[in-house]
């Protein structure tokens, strides 16, 4: 690679770094290309972008950038995964590929919201439910007080006339 190419590598991952919402490292090292070809399309399928570049270009690329505290884990082969949309997502295919007996596939470091988060992290975040069931329990938690309150006020009329009737009954008992 000549330095036009370095240079263009490392612009071009410096923007992407400062895109990304979240940042995930891998040691890749003894995968065969069928796993990483597997990888890769789970990742593609969440929208995630996988790349493997030198780690000395990612240290430059992360200057002035949040992800610049992710520079101790550039040491041997190293993978990066860029979330730009759902973090948890890119979580989840990575842990689910990690915990797989037959990769040597590991998980080194991540990145979420300027902080460094561990592999136990990582997979604590990937334990966490997907995007669309947390908005539905939120949605279904914003509707409860609302459905309880309808209930409240339709009950006070029901019992004022079950009461009437209560009433009724009496005096054509008497």
């Amino acid at each position: 690679m000549n330095k036009e190419n370095k240079k263009q590598v490392v612009t071009e991952m410096h923007d992407k770094l400062q895109r990304a919402k979240a940042v995930f490292l891998a040691d890749y090292r003894g995968m065969t290309v069928s796993q990483a070809t597997s990888l890769r399309e789970e990742l593609r399928k969440a929208e995630v972008e996988y790349k493997v570049v030198k780690n000395t270009l990612l240290e430059l690329a992360s200057k002035d950038t949040d992800k610049e505290a992710l520079n101790p884990y550039y040491a041997g082969p190293t993978a990066i995964a860029l979330s730009y949309d759902d973090p948890v997502a890119a979580a989840k295919v990575l842990s689910k590929f990690a915990k797989e007996q037959t990769n040597p596939f590991t998980l080194k470091a991540g990145l979420l919201s300027g902080k460094t988060i561990s592999p136990a992290d990582i997979q604590a975040l990937a334990d966490l439910p997907s995007r669309e069931v947390l908005l539905a329990k939120m949605l279904g938690s914003m509707q409860a007080p609302a459905t309880n309150f309808v209930g409240v006020l339709a009950a006070v009329p029901g019992s004022f006339v079950r009461a009437l009737d209560a009433i009724r009954a009496k005096k054509e008992g008497n």
